[in-house]
């Protein structure tokens, strides 16, 4: 049956392994949701109506916006809305005009809190509890029954930010020229011709079954047919423009590929149109402060017809120390924000803080699974290494030797318990034996683990010996930077390990070092999140990776992930056992029928379960974000995962602060 549904850059290894990768099982049908509605005329519980006490509820746009209008640098507002704006329901309240959101970002290249503010929308998206598949820039959409072609409708009047139209050439351009060029996508995201049926209309037809298309359309993969203005960059395309190569050496690239990638960021160009809320004017690359300003043809309003973003501009101060992140939030320098330094270490320092900083805390409820993967590289490049950490047992041994519980006290405030790489409680996928198998802290146990596992004898220090006569040893490798807690991890973990004749040495990284060894299939043992794939079962679909090797995030077998990505063209054959589950993952990418998806899932974490690739620590706590009591409509509670771009579901836009 077809699936119907009617609403009323150049790119790293890293990406184009994770494009490789399919995403989600969700409900197609959109049933009544006043969250996000086209029904100008809705109506929802906002009070009195009002604009949040800010003596602006007649403007029906930013007096920023209406001034440009009145001295003619702007068209009037009818002008740059849709015929059918999409309707946001704000959390609390109609909002009032202007301010500036200060946050944070940490570091220059710290895109991930970038995109989740500014790049949240695409064809299609989640709705805030993450259980419905929602029209976006697409006012229609549908499916055929074997997943191998996809029809977009899009919304009439939609403009990019320099007030060009956004229309099906777009997406053709995106899709055709830029997708498919092998000098920009060595691996496309997904292979496929796009063609234009009208102005608004597009149809992708894919070379291959992919029941998952259009999950990924609400996903950060949905940037790739929405975020390729045609009008602006085929002057950078070497099918359009000849004398680019000519341009790339006048600014000093090394090629046209290069030149079109830098010209397609947006975090980075600041005259690339966009179609999200507020585009930056001033970017992150090497400076302290970046600034994102409002886009005048921004495509919602709120149920009183009032155009959004109520935010004139969000500032972002570029800090790489965490703890000055800290210490400028007891400040009261950040209005909202809810990465980077909201750990469980740092919660009762910023909780003593409310009152100085004159914010609250508001809750998250965690996408991950677990807050310490241990991954052993079971491709290593040493094949002595790489035999041992393919060896079941051993990991088993590994894993009874951790006092996950004196982890979780000492480095984790208590929270959470003991938990293996398995879905969470919350997910229709939980399976109680899978997230609790070998996490029983006894030594005897382990070291008859490993005794079995082959690695009996050892040398006068008690070290256990490789088959080639030298002592096991590996280096354990974290950022401490991501998360402080892990420093202290590392070490208890090295403690536990040489109890059991196992020499392992604690190794922090810078987290963009930690990414180039691991992406290099360069590093031994590494520590991570388990930040995906165990939310509910549409997060397992959707980026199941830590269940078998899909992507680059399968740090544990990296050359499987890229066999499995480029269909065998590089990287090496897995094991038998994951080539049954990639396997079944392609029975996934070629079926609608979600009871089958659901059914094929199941196996692919049976086989998880048994095989115990993956060593995990504990399950992950709830967390928290920060916000201001000027700082308006930001929900109670919300999902935390980069999967649905926390906080892009609770609408941004609709934000405001009161003055």
């Amino acid at each position: 049956m077809a699936t119907r549904n009617e609403d009323g850059r150049g790119i790293s290894r890293k990406n184009f392994l994770r494009a490789g990768g399919a995403l989600g099982l969700l409900a197609l049908g959109v049933p009544g949701c006043d969250l996000l509605s086209t029904d100008p005329q809705g109506r929802g519980q906002t009070g009195d109506g009002g604009a949040g006490g800010g003596g602006d509820a007649a403007a029906v746009e930013s007096p920023k916006l209406a001034s440009q209008v009145k001295n003619g640098t702007l068209p009037a507002l009818k002008d740059r809305l849709p015929a059918k704006p999409v309707v946001v329901e704000p959390v609390d309240r109609a909002g009032q005009y202007g301010g500036e959101w200060h946050t944070a970002l940490q570091g220059s290249a710290d895109s991930s809190w970038a995109r989740r503010i500014l790049s949240y929308d695409y064809l299609l998206r989640w709705d805030l509890e993450w259980k419905q598949m929602l029209p976006n820039l697409a006012e229609r959409f549908e499916a055929n029954a074997d997943g191998t072609e996809y029809t977009f409708v899009l919304r009439q009047g939609i403009k990019w930010s320099d007030g060009k139209p956004f229309t099906a050439d777009d997406i053709v351009f995106a899709q055709n020229d830029v997708l498919n060029n092998t000098e920009l996508f060595p691996v496309a995201p997904w292979p496929g011709r796009a063609e234009r049926v009208d102005d608004l209309t597009v149809r992708i037809a894919l070379d291959r079954p992919d029941g998952l298309f259009l999950q990924r359309q609400c996903t950060d993969l949905g940037q790739y047919l929405i975020g390729y203005p045609r009008h602006y960059l085929q002057r950078f395309h070497l099918k359009y423009s000849p004398d680019v190569a000519e341009q790339a050496k006048a600014e000093r690239l090394e090629d046209w590929a290069a030149l079109f990638g830098t010209k397609a960021d947006p975090l980075l160009n600041v005259d690339l149109p966009v179609l999200s809320a507020w585009k930056f004017t001033r970017p992150a690359n090497g400076g302290t402060r970046a600034v994102a300003e409002r886009n005048p043809y921004y495509w919602k309003v709120d149920p009183d017809g009032r155009q959004l973003p109520y935010i004139d501009q969000v500032s972002f101060e570029v800090i790489s120390d965490v703890q000055v992140m800290v210490t400028k939030a007891i400040a009261g320098d950040f209005d909202m924000h809810c990465r980077h330094f909201n750990s469980l270490t740092n919660k009762p320092v910023l909780a003593r803080g409310r009152t100085q900083g004159d914010y609250d805390f508001f809750n998250l409820r965690s996408g991950s699974m677990n807050h310490t993967l241990i991954q052993l590289n079971q491709t290593h490049k040493d094949p002595v290494l790489r035999k041992i950490f393919q060896n079941k047992s051993f990991r088993i041994g590994l894993s009874h030797a951790i006092n996950r519980q004196e982890i979780i006290d000492t480095a984790f405030q208590k929270q959470g318990r003991p938990w293996q790489a398995a879905p969470r409680p919350e997910s229709e996928l939980f399976d109680e034996e899978m997230a609790t198998q070998y996490t029983k802290y006894d030594v005897s146990l382990a070291n008859r683990y490993l005794d079995e596992a082959g690695f009996a004898r050892r040398d006068g220090n008690g070290r256990r010996l490789r088959p080639d006569g030298k002592p096991i040893a590996f280096s354990l490798e974290f950022s401490a930077e991501l998360r402080p807690e892990w420093a202290d991890t590392a070490q208890l973990l090295t403690t536990y390990w040489k109890a059991v004749g196992i020499t392992a040495s604690a190794q922090p990284r810078s987290r963009a070092l930690w990414v180039e060894r691991v992406e290099a299939n360069e590093h031994d043992v590494v520590i991570w999140q388990g930040d995906q794939g165990g939310f509910n079962m549409r997060a397992t679909i959707l980026e199941p990776f830590y269940f078998f090797p899909q992507t680059t995030g399968s740090r544990y077998g990296i050359r499987w992930a890229e066999w499995y990505a480029t269909r065998g063209k590089s990287g090496e054959e897995p094991l038998e056992p994951n080539r049954r589950q990639m396997a079944l993952y392609d029975q996934i990418l070629a079926t609608t029928d979600q009871d089958r998806q659901a059914t094929l899932i199941k196996e692919i974490l049976a086989i998880a379960k048994e095989e115990f690739q993956i060593i995990g620590v504990g399950l992950e706590a709830n967390g928290y974000g920060i916000v201001k009591s000027h700082f308006h409509n930001v929900p109670a509670e919300m999902i935390d995962t980069y999967t649905i771009q926390t906080p892009g579901p609770s609408h941004p836009e609709q934000y405001f602060i009161q003055s």
